[in-house]
């Protein structure tokens, strides 16, 4: 009998502690979350894809058209002008401008992205800590199954003479507050269900808790999605530096202008035939601000280098900490399944006792349910590290 328990147990250890490789999976689908959450993220792809193009074309000046009629008191005319002032080189301006326009663009979807598994990870940890609840709960009730024992044994013994009337008053006090504590619980359960809710549109008993692996620290900080916002923060300044600089130095634009008469109201003087102005301008700029614009856009460029280096040790540290409390969560599944070995001993003994008469069945009831309490204590822990990996996962892109 002890050798079946001890099996049972350390099969349930191994279960718990074998982390299967869901990895990336639930936080890549955004089913988990409400469709106006979705849409919210949909749209503002949408927008940062227009606004990225909008960027490209920056550089590219509208054709003004303009329309003039003139009320005059000698003669009416009507005149439509077509104007193109388009530039062609601005020292590399162009270029840099497309590249700005690129790199904005992967900078504002790494940040959506962020946002949307940050939101995804917020779901899937009230999903734990909703199961995590339901654990507690059980270990409440167990609890209490305890705490009447030991009132009805008090109140026993205290009936006797063998105890004085403080020790019920204390096992009293122990049973209200244990079932004040599922109170709570239950409670707690609710507002997490409830907060739940409010991110997705299903029930939360449609989705599976998923398990994760702990990755290695080079695969941890490849694939960080804040050291790729940074880097990527170093190519959107790197390029906006640039085209700053562009900005100050010689251009030329092309450019065409069109003009013609509607109505002359028989004017002699004004000839209704088309008239075409075309060339090309050099513009060489002089602002006394030029060295403090472009110096600050430098600066500006230097500090997210300094930015990058900085997240990496940030995360290194993250890293560090999350596998060093993932290693105190594993001595505490240690502890417990130590803890349940001794209960399976002492409980073989109770129960022969019990045959025996030499113990009560609320001897062998109060050892089981402390048993069962220990028991889940390996699920919480099982799920305190998987809730742990969750915050490394939520960061890999």
């Amino acid at each position: 009998m002890h050798f079946q328990k001890s099996t049972n147990i350390k099969v349930l250890l191994c279960t718990l502690m074998s982390l299967n490789l869901f990895s990336q999976t639930i936080l890549n689908d955004d089913s988990i979350l409400s469709e106006p959450r979705k849409k919210t993220f949909d749209l503002s792809k949408d927008q940062i894809k227009e606004d990225s193009s909008k960027l490209k074309k920056d550089w590219i000046n509208p054709i003004q058209y303009q329309f003039t009629k003139n009320f005059g008191q000698d003669y009416n005319t009507e005149k439509s002008v077509i104007s193109i002032n388009q530039p062609i080189f601005q020292s590399g301006g162009i270029y840099q401008a497309i590249k700005y326009a690129n790199s904005t663009y992967k900078y504002a979807s790494l940040e959506i992205e962020q946002q949307r598994k940050e939101l995804i990870k917020q779901a899937v940890n009230l999903l734990y800590n909703i199961e995590k609840t339901n654990l507690n709960i059980e270990k409440a009730k167990y609890s209490i199954e305890n705490a009447k024992i030991d009132v009805d044994r008090k109140k026993e013994q205290v009936l006797n003479g063998f105890l004085d009337a403080s020790f019920l008053d204390n096992a009293l006090l122990a049973l209200n507050s244990t079932k004040n504590s599922l109170v709570d619980l239950k409670y707690q359960k609710q507002e997490l269900i409830n907060n739940f809710n409010n991110i997705s549109s299903s029930d939360y008993t449609k989705f599976k808790l998923p398990t994760f692996t702990i990755s290695s620290k080079e695969q941890f900080i490849k694939n960080n999605i804040e050291i790729q916002k940074a880097k990527a923060d170093i190519t959107k300044k790197g390029n906006f530096s640039f085209m700053t600089m562009a900005k100050y130095l010689p251009s030329v634009n092309a450019y065409y202008n069109y003009s013609k008469y509607h109505e002359t109201d028989d004017n002699s003087s004004i000839s209704k035939e088309n008239t075409q102005t075309y060339g090309l301008t050099v513009t060489v700029p002089f602002d006394s601000r030029t060295f403090n614009d472009i110096e600050s856009k430098k600066i500006d460029y230097l500090k997210s280098k300094l930015d990058l280096q900085n997240t990496i040790i940030d995360e290194e540290t993250f890293f560090k900490n999350t596998l060093d409390k993932i290693s105190m969560i594993d001595e505490r599944l240690k502890i417990t399944h130590e803890d349940l070995e001794v209960y399976n001993s002492i409980l073989e003994i109770i129960n022969e006792e019990k045959e025996a008469e030499l113990k009560t069945q609320s001897d062998l009831d109060t050892l089981q349910n402390s048993q069962k309490i220990k028991s889940i204590d390996l699920k919480t822990y099982a799920i305190d590290k998987q809730i742990a990996l969750l915050d490394l996962y939520v960061k890999l892109q």
